[in-house]
């Protein structure tokens, strides 16, 4: 039997991402009426029209000024040497930050290629994508910011704090007391080892933070980074723990940690004591991701790839870590 219609609630008129896109795209040389068509939706929402792809940005995650400082990152970055990055496209007024609906929205020229997948010989890519990260970091380290650049501070109590801004890592699905008492062992072992790992200029600056596999395109022949939407100052070792997003306890860890590294290396130094640090963060960011999975259930990734099954992993990875030691997490 169908339930009696409530007459007192209110009917959601929030619009719908279409309903805020399609206003724009006369703006981009785009017909009114031009197929629209979703792509993602992750934090954001990325839709599709012609070749150019609009990013509908979470409501209430970045303020318009951090948006600005990551497109003024982007538009350093154009035509940097070894880099290749996704290209943000001005109106026909010139702007490239729109609002439409109390939200942000960004256009990007349409890359043509594929995002890597997790299931493809990742070996062949993770040394250029090491070389990929150091020239960020080069560049980041360079770079003179313009006035009143502001971007996150991705530290560890941004990453997994009792305030993180992805959300509380206690309220992932599926965790029991018995997997609440290991992450919070993990927790206490990473406060410690980042505490010492310090955060100056030589260890932490201005990355990508987010160089997960979806946000790497190619065309077969090479990389090009996607989605900045998340750059922000943080530990240059942690691009590495972004780019094993969601893998952390594949078996091929090592061999990618050792191309990463190798690809590093032909681009500036990285010492033994910052490859012995990848596995902290690498379980750094799986804490972040299990919050953020937890906190974003109506997205395509959490539908993907959350649920209780990912906490027990994250629990798993975590216990082997706190038995063996970062060094020997993957053996």
């Amino acid at each position: 039997m169908a339930a009696a219609p409530d007459h007192g609630a209110t009917p959601d008129r929030t619009p719908s991402a279409e309903a805020l896109i399609r206003p724009l795209l006369p703006r981009y040389g785009l017909a009114p009426d031009a197929p629209l068509s979703r792509l993602c939706h992750s934090e954001n929402e990325t839709w599709a029209a012609g070749d150019v792809v609009f990013r509908l940005h979470r409501e209430g995650y970045h303020a318009a000024g951090e948006i600005a400082a990551e497109l003024a990152w982007l538009a350093a970055l154009r035509d940097h040497p070894g880099v290749a990055s996704v290209r943000p496209v001005p109106d026909r007024a010139g702007r490239v930050l729109q609002h439409s609906g109390g939200r942000h929205v960004v256009a990007f020229r349409r890359l043509a290629g594929r995002v890597l997948a997790a299931d493809e010989d990742l070996g062949r890519w993770f040394p250029e994508l090491g070389a990929v990260a150091a020239r960020l970091h080069a560049h980041a380290r360079r770079w003179s910011r313009p006035a009143g650049f502001r971007r996150k501070r991705w530290d560890a109590a941004a990453l997994f704090g009792p305030a993180a801004i992805w959300g509380d890592w206690g309220a992932a699905p599926g965790l029991d007391a018995a997997g609440r008492a290991v992450l919070a062992r993990l927790v206490d072992d990473l406060d410690r080892r980042l505490a010492a790992w310090g955060g100056g200029d030589d260890r932490f600056g201005l990355i990508h933070a987010d160089l997960r596999l979806a946000n790497l395109m190619t065309d077969g022949a090479g990389l090009t980074v996607i989605d900045f939407d998340d750059c922000g100052f943080g530990w240059w070792l942690f691009d590495f723990a972004a780019a094993v997003s969601f893998i952390e306890d594949d078996p091929r860890l090592p061999a990618l940690a050792d191309g990463w590294a190798r690809g590093y290396r032909r681009v500036a130094p990285l010492g033994a004591a910052e490859v012995a640090m990848l596995p902290v963060m690498v379980l750094a960011r799986r804490l972040q991701l299990t919050a953020w999975l937890a906190s974003r259930a109506g997205n395509d990734t959490a539908a993907a790839l959350g649920g209780a099954g990912f906490t027990a992993r994250t629990v798993a990875l975590a216990e082997g870590y706190l038995a063996r030691g970062p060094a020997r997490i993957w053996s």
